[in-house]
């Protein structure tokens, strides 16, 4: 039976995962995919740490490219993360001949089309199952099974850490900030959190998303992101008053050659598919030209998810290379070919919850509503809810708006003149509908 050589590195949750599932299912691998995936070794800065895996000793190594460029190597597995040394060891693995499986967003959003360029040249694989959804298969969804689909929006739910914040939020009427510290309590959250709850983990999985169905390569600089950080509590019933969940929202879709990309906090409907989504949970919802809307639903990080799709991964790669057919899937479009150009952040168009914080003056819903009028905006309902104290003694009134579609740009237009002409205590508060 062929045997193939994989050097994974990084050893940290996903890493142990990995090679705790080449170990202990090495007999079931084999039998279903008829050649032998050997674990060579496994590299990292700290090998004395116990992960819970029974590694032995003699596969691990502090020496991470040394690793990637040993002759028995066949599949190098990159699970560091970042740009720096996982980009060095990636590069260096495809300039000698090998093929690479990597779970690595941020890499593949900032630095993609670099690599998958390099790939080609070389005439080997790079996978990437992992990186958007941990054990949901939409990458493969994209890249095989809707391979025919002219695919015409995505709508993801990508980021366990927000969606589990805003779930707790909604059920209970808790405040972000409690929310959160419990998230990072129960390991849902990082110390630092930054990367999820302002939107940018969200934002690196929709520009690889963006890439594979439209084969455009998507700067992060030019994509809306909006997190959850500091969300109001308000906000979360107001909406539930209203019908709609509160959720991160990853925003993928085609406009004839203009391609919308954003990430946002979003009113979602409370009958829509994505609003009953919740907790930890990911879920991404592909409206297909032939297949119509299908979901992707599961478990969107955590070690025996995100591990279950780089085996899978590995697996796929190594079958190419025990034939000598690397590449026998093109894992994404070539971007030079796409017909898209990206749809500037104020052109994209939607309708938008709007609080304003009205001045308790007679005729100020009014001037507000033909400043609004005049910017193009149409409100579809609005509504004035009942003030607290200290907002009465300030002399202000909450009121919500719900408006038509409208340009993203012509919202912030509105709501700038209404703050400047003194209507609102301050610039209103906004998000945009499903």
């Amino acid at each position: 039976m062929r045997e193939v050589g994989v050097g994974i590195i990084g050893f940290g949750t996903v890493g142990a995962g990995v090679a705790d599932g080449l170990l202990r299912e090495a007999e079931l691998i084999s039998r279903r995919c008829g050649l032998r995936v050997a674990l060579r070794g496994v590299a990292d800065l700290d090998i004395g740490r116990d992960r819970g895996v029974a590694v032995p000793r003699e596969l691990l190594t502090t020496d991470a490219m040394a690793l990637a460029l040993r002759p028995d190597v066949d599949v190098v597995v990159e699970l560091i993360g970042g740009t720096g040394v996982a980009a060095d060891v990636i590069r260096a693995a495809l300039e000698a001949g090998k093929s690479v499986v990597t779970a690595n967003k941020k890499l593949l959003a900032e630095h993609g089309a670099a690599l998958f360029a390099l790939a080609r040249k070389k005439g080997v694989d790079l996978y990437f199952g992992a990186s958007v959804g941990g054990g949901i298969p939409i990458i493969r969804a994209l890249r095989d099974g809707l391979v025919a689909n002219d695919i015409r929006a995505m709508h993801g739910i990508l980021n366990g850490t927000c969606n589990y914040i805003l779930t707790r939020m909604a059920r209970e009427g808790s405040g972000f900030d409690e929310v959160l510290a419990d998230a990072q309590r129960l390991g849902y959250a990082e110390a630092n959190p930054s990367l999820d709850i302002d939107g940018f983990d969200t934002a690196h999985k929709i520009c690889i998303l963006a890439s594979l169905a439209y084969g455009v390569t998507v700067p992060l600089d030019r994509v809306t992101v909006q997190g959850i950080r500091g969300l109001n509590p308000v906000d979360v019933r107001y909406a539930g008053e209203l019908g709609y969940v509160i959720k991160l929202l990853a925003v993928c879709k085609a406009h004839g050659d203009r391609l919308e990309v954003r990430v946002n906090p979003t009113l979602v409907p409370k009958d829509h598919t994505l609003a009953s989504v919740n907790d930890v949970f990911n879920a991404v919802l592909v409206d297909g030209s032939m297949t119509g809307d299908t979901l992707y639903y599961g478990k969107g990080a955590g070690r025996e998810a995100t591990a279950s799709a780089v085996i899978s991964d590995i697996v796929s790669v190594a079958r190419h290379v025990a034939v000598g057919t690397p590449r026998a899937a093109e894992p994404l479009p070539r971007i030079d070919e796409s017909p898209y150009a990206l749809l500037a952040p104020e052109d994209c168009v939607s309708r938008f919850y709007i609080r304003l914080m009205v001045r308790d003056d007679c005729g100020m819903v009014g001037r507000f509503a033909t400043i609004l009028g005049a910017h193009g905006v149409s409100i579809f309902a609005a509504s004035q809810h009942e003030a607290s104290e200290a907002q009465r003694a300030e002399g202000y009134v909450p009121v919500v708006i719900l408006t038509q579609p409208a340009r993203a740009g012509d919202i912030v237009a509105a709501l700038t003149e209404i703050t400047e002409q003194g209507i609102v205590r301050s610039m209103p508060f906004h998000l945009c509908i499903l």
